[in-house]
C-alpha cells in the first residue's frame, strides 16, 4: 500500500508544482520580457520484482523557460535600430518643419529685403526707401540669426539627450553586472537549475540597453554574460561593469563626446563605433544632418552679405562717398583640438571666395615638420597632403600658425558661425550707395548746352570693377580722344599721364576700354577729333545703376561655385533636410513593422496564452484531484487490510 500512496504522493507534487508554474505565467501574462514557463516531468525509477519493472510515480525534473536565443535576437536588433530611427526622426522633423515653413522660413525674408533693395532702384533718393531697404535688411538679418539660434538649440538639446542616454547605458550596464552575480550564485545554489525569473530580468535588462546602443552578448560558462559595444569595449564583463562619460569634444567643445572609461582614463569614441540605439540616432542626426544645416544656412548668410557689400562698395552714396560694407561677416572659426601643444599657435584661415564655399567642417593637421594635411570632413576627402601652408581651397586661403607640433590639429568650421554673426553695418539711410562712382559723357559744351563730337559714336555708363583702395584713382578725371576713325588716346587728366598713347579701334566691333577700376565700352563711328570723359559723378543723387546692380543679385547664380542663387541655396537645404526626414521616417515605419513581426514570432514561442494555461490549469487540477484520489484508495486498502488483520 505504501508504494500507491508514494505514487499518488509524487503525482500530487507534480500537480501541485503545475499549477504553481501556471499560476506564474498567468499572474507574469503582462510583465515586459517575460517568457513562459513550463515543467519538465519525468519517471521515477521502477521499481524492479519478478513480474517486471513497477512504476513509482513520478518527479519534476526543472521548470522550463520556453526561450529562444534566436528569436530574442532578432527582437533586440530589430528594437536597436527601430530606436536609433525614431531618434533620428525625431530631432529631424524639427530642422525639416522650421525651414520649409513658409512664414518663418528664410525665403519670405529674403524676398522682402530685396524688394526693399528694387524700391531703391525705383526711387534712390527717396529717404523712406532707403529706410525701408535697411528695415528689411534688419528683418533678414534676425531671421538669419533666429533660425541659426534654433539650431543651436537643438544642438544643445542633442548635447543634453546624449548625456542622459549616456548615464542610462551605465545604469543598465551596472544592473546586468548585478544580476549576473544574482544568476552566478542562484545556480550554484541549486545544483544547477536555472533561475528562469533572473534570466528573464536580465535579458530585459539587455533589450532596454539595446535601445540606447547596440550590444554583443556572450555568454559564459558559469551562467552570466559578457556584453559589449561598438568595436568590441567591454560594458559588462561577468559581474565587473564599466563606464561611459560624456565630455566635451577635443575637435569641437560646443559638442559633447562619448568617452570610454575602461582603465579610469578617458578614451573618446568615434560615432562610427556608437551604431544604433538612442544614442546612435543622436551622434548620426548632429553629424550627418543638423552641421550641415547650420553650415548651409552660415554659408547663405556668408554668400549674400559678402556678394551684396562687394558690390555695395562699387557704388556711391548720397553724399557722394563710396560705398561701404553694408553687412557684418564672421570670419571662419578656428578650433585647435585640446590635444594640442600647449606652445602651438592657429592657423589664419580667410575666406577667398564666397562662391566656392562648402558647407562643410574641414581638419587641418601637421604631419610633418612644415607640412599639413587638410581633411573636408563631410565626404572625408584629403583636398592636400603633407603641402606647406598657404593653399587655397574650396574658397579658403589657409596661412601656417606661427608654431605648431607634429600631430597638432585645428577643426576648421568657414560657415558654422555665419547666420549668427551677420549684422547690419549701416543705419544711415544717405550712406546706402545705390548711385555708381563714375560719370561717362560725350564731349559737351556748357555755354550752348550742346554736344560736340561729329561722329555717331556713344559710350556706356560704365561699370566699376574694383573700389578703393584697389583702384585709388577710380574717379579720376579721364579722357578718351580719337586720334582718328580708327585710334584713340586715353589721359587721366587728374594726374596729367597718359595711360594709352594709341589704341586701335574698329567701328565695326567696338572697343572695351579698363582703367583705374572701370570699363566702357566705346561703339559706333567716332569722327578725329572727338572726345569722350570718364569722371567722378558729382551730384549722383538720382542715379540708381549700382541699386540696380544690388537689386540684380537675388537672380545672380553666386553660390556654390556659380550654380546657385541665394533662394536656390537655401532651397537645397531645405530639399536635403526634407528628402533625409522623409526618408528617416518611412525607413521608420518599416522598422516598427518589423518589430512587431519579430516580436510576434518570438511571443507566439515566449509569450503567455492566457487560454493555454488555462487549460493547463483544469489539467493540473484533475491530475492533482487524481493522485489525491489514488491516495485516498491507498488509505482505504491499507485499512482494509488492518481490518482483515482483527
Amino acid at each position: 500500500m505504501s508504494g500507491i500512496l508514494s505514487i499518488g504522493i509524487t503525482g500530487l507534487q507534480a500537480a501541485q508544482v503545475g499549477l504553481s508554474t501556471t499560476g506564474h505565467n498567468i499572474s507574469n501574462a503582462a510583465t515586459p520580457g517575460y517568457n513562459r514557463q513550463e515543467i519538465v516531468q519525468s519517471a521515477n525509477t521502477p521499481l524492479g520484482t519478478g513480474s517486471g519493472f513497477i512504476g513509482q510515480g513520478t518527479n519534476v525534473t526543472t521548470v522550463k523557460r520556453i526561450y529562444s536565443q534566436y528569436l530574442d535576437n532578432q527582437v533586440q536588433s530589430a528594437q536597436t535600430q527601430g530606436a536609433y530611427l525614431d531618434t533620428y526622426s525625431a530631432q529631424i522633423s524639427q530642422i525639416d518643419n522650421m525651414l520649409a515653413d513658409p512664414a518663418a522660413g528664410l525665403s519670405p525674408a529674403l524676398q522682402s529685403f530685396f524688394s526693399g533693395v528694387q524700391d531703391v532702384a525705383a526711387n534712390p533718393a527717396s529717404v523712406p526707401s532707403r529706410q525701408s531697404m535697411i528695415s528689411a535688411a534688419n528683418a533678414l538679418v534676425t531671421r538669419f540669426q533666429t533660425l541659426n539660434g534654433r539650431l543651436q538649440e537643438m544642438r544643445d538639446g542633442v548635447n543634453s539627450q546624449i548625456s542622459a542616454s549616456v548615464d542610462s547605458i551605465d545604469a543598465y550596464a551596472k544592473q546586468i553586472a548585478s544580476v549576473n552575480q544574482q544568476i552566478v550564485l542562484a545556480q550554484a545554489g541549486s545544483n544547477g537549475q536555472p533561475p528562469n525569473d533572473l534570466l528573464d530580468q536580465r535579458d530585459q535588462l539587455i533589450a532596454d540597453l539595446n535601445k540606447e546602443i547596440n550590444v554583443s552578448v556572450v555568454k559564459q560558462s558559469d551562467g552570466s554574460y559578457n556584453v559589449f559595444m561598438g568595436k568590441g569595449q567591454a560594458l559588462v564583463v561577468g559581474t565587473q561593469p564599466f563606464t561611459l562619460a560624456t565630455l566635451p569634444s577635443p575637435d569641437d567643445p560646443g559638442n559633447l563626446a562619448v568617452a570610454y572609461v575602461g582603465n579610469g582614463t578617458p578614451s573618446f569614441l568615434q560615432n562610427d563605433s556608437l551604431n544604433g540605439g538612442n544614442l546612435g540616432g543622436l551622434l548620426a542626426f548632429r553629424s550627418e544632418t543638423l552641421d550641415a544645416a547650420q553650415n548651409g544656412l552660415g554659408r547663405v548668410a556668408i554668400g549674400l552679405a559678402q556678394t551684396f557689400n562687394d558690390q555695395h562698395r562699387l557704388g556711391q552714396d548720397l553724399n557722394g562717398a563710396l560705398g561701404t560694407d553694408f553687412f557684418n561677416i564672421s570670419a571662419p572659426k578656428v578650433i585647435p583640438n585640446s590635444q594640442n601643444n600647449a606652445a602651438s599657435g592657429v592657423p589664419a584661415v580667410t575666406m577667398s571666395n564666397v562662391s566656392n564655399l562648402t558647407a562643410s567642417d574641414y581638419r587641418l593637421t601637421q604631419t610633418g615638420a612644415g607640412l599639413f594635411t587638410l581633411t573636408r570632413l563631410s565626404d572625408n576627402t584629403a583636398l592636400f597632403t603633407n603641402a606647406a601652408l598657404p593653399q587655397s581651397v574650396d574658397g579658403l586661403t589657409i596661412a601656417a600658425p606661427g608654431v605648431s607640433s607634429m600631430g597638432d590639429s585645428w577643426l576648421i568650421q568657414p560657415t558654422r558661425n555665419g547666420a549668427g554673426d551677420i549684422g547690419v553695418a549701416i543705419s544711415d539711410t544717405a550712406k546706402v550707395a545705390a548711385a555708381a562712382p563714375i560719370l561717362t559723357s560725350p564731349a559737351y559744351d556748357p555755354v550752348t548746352n550742346v554736344f560736340t563730337n561729329a561722329g555717331t559714336g556713344k559710350i556706356s555708363a560704365g561699370v566699376v570693377n574694383a573700389p578703393p583702395p584697389t583702384n585709388p584713382a577710380l574717379q579720376n578725371n579721364v579722357t578718351i580722344a580719337f586720334i582718328d576713325a580708327t585710334h584713340f588716346s586715353v589721359t587721366d587728366n587728374t594726374t596729367a599721364t597718359v595711360l594709352a598713347a594709341s589704341v586701335a579701334y574698329n567701328p565695326v566691333t567696338g572697343a572695351s576700354v579698363s582703367y583705374n577700376g572701370w570699363t566702357v565700352q566705346i561703339t559706333g563711328a567716332p569722327a578725329t577729333g572727338d572726345t569722350f570723359t570718364v569722371g567722378p559723378n558729382t551730384g549722383g543723387i538720382s542715379d540708381n545703376r549700382n541699386a540696380l546692380l544690388l537689386a540684380g543679385l537675388q537672380t545672380e547664380n553666386k553660390l556654390a561655385g556659380g550654380t546657385a542663387t541665394y533662394q536656390s541655396a537655401y532651397s537645397q537645404i531645405v530639399s536635403s533636410v526634407g528628402v533625409k526626414a522623409r526618408d528617416v521616417s518611412v525607413t521608420a515605419q518599416a522598422q516598427a513593422s518589423l518589430i512587431t513581426q519579430s516580436q510576434s514570432a518570438q511571443q507566439s514561442l515566449s509569450g503567455v496564452n492566457l487560454d493555454e494555461e488555462a487549460a493547463n490549469l483544469l489539467r493540473y487540477q484533475q491530475a492533482y484531484q487524481a493522485s489525491g484520489k489514488l491516495m485516498q484508495i491507498a488509505s482505504t486498502l491499507f485499512d482494509t487490510l488492518l481490518a482483515l488483520g482483527k
